[in-house]
C-alpha cells in the first residue's frame, strides 16, 4: 500500500489493483474500512481472485491474469472521452500540453517512429519536444489560461522546458494529452472485455 493514511482515510473511491491489502497490509487496510463507514467511501477491487479485500468491495472485477494493463487503458480511454479528468492539473503538472516533433509516428503497427530494424534500437529524435518558433507560429499562446503573466500573456505550465512548444487548450494534433487520446481509443469496452473477461457493463460501470 503505496498511499498515505490520511490519504486513505478521507478517500471517497478506492481503485484496488495488484494486492490484497486486507490480508497482506491489515494494520494499513484499517484505513479503508474507516474510510467506508465514515465517509461512505466505494472500493473496487480487481483481482483474478475473489480475496478478502474483495469480500470488502463494492464492485469487484475478477480479471484474467495479466491483462491488467488492457483494463486500465480501458479506464483511461473512458476518462479522456467523458471529460473525466482534470484539465488544470494536466496543463500545470504533466507534460500533457507540451508538442511533440514533427515526424513521431504512434505504434500503430507495433513499432513508434525511428525503428531500425538492423539494429534493433531506437533513433528517438522525433520524440523530443517541438522547440518554440521552429515552425510553431502562435502555438506558445494559443490558449488562455488561468491567470496572467506580468506581460499579460497566458502563464505557460510550471514544469514548461526553455524553448518548449506547448497548447494549453490541449487541442494540437501533436501535443502528449492528444497523442495519449490517440493511443488510447483502440481500448473500448468491447476490446477490454474480450482482453481481460471483464463484462463490458461492468467495466463501464467501474
Amino acid at each position: 500500500m503505496t498511499n498515505g493514511w490520511i490519504d486513505i482515510k478521507n478517500s471517497d473511491m478506492m481503485l484496488i489493483m495488484g494486492g490484497n491489502p486486507a490480508e497482506n497490509h491489515p494494520c494499513g487496510f484499517k484505513w479503508v474500512v474507516e474510510a467506508k463507514r465514515n465517509r461512505n467511501a466505494k472500493v473496487i477491487v480487481v483481482d483474478p481472485r475473489f480475496t478478502r479485500t474483495a469480500s470488502q468491495a463494492d464492485q469487484f472485477l475478477q480479471i484474467r491474469a495479466g491483462s491488467d494493463i488492457a483494463f486500465l487503458g480501458g479506464l483511461i480511454s473512458y476518462a479522456i472521452q467523458n471529460n473525466r479528468f482534470n484539465h488544470d492539473y494536466l496543463v500545470n503538472y504533466t507534460n500533457a500540453a507540451f508538442i511533440v516533433k514533427e515526424g513521431f509516428k504512434l505504434p500503430e503497427d507495433g513499432l513508434y517512429s525511428g525503428y531500425d530494424a538492423n539494429a534493433r534500437t531506437y533513433d528517438k529524435t522525433t520524440w523530443n519536444y517541438e522547440e518554440s518558433g521552429a515552425g510553431t507560429t502562435g502555438v506558445t499562446n494559443i490558449a488562455a489560461h488561468s491567470g496572467t503573466a506580468t506581460s499579460g500573456g497566458p502563464i505557460p505550465p510550471p514544469m514548461l522546458p526553455p524553448n518548449t512548444a506547448y497548447d494549453l487548450s490541449l487541442q494540437h494534433p501533436r501535443c502528449v494529452f492528444q497523442l495519449l487520446k490517440q493511443q488510447y481509443l483502440r481500448y473500448t469496452p468491447e476490446m477490454v472485455e474480450r482482453i481481460t473477461g471483464i463484462p463490458k457493463d461492468q467495466a463501464i460501470k467501474a
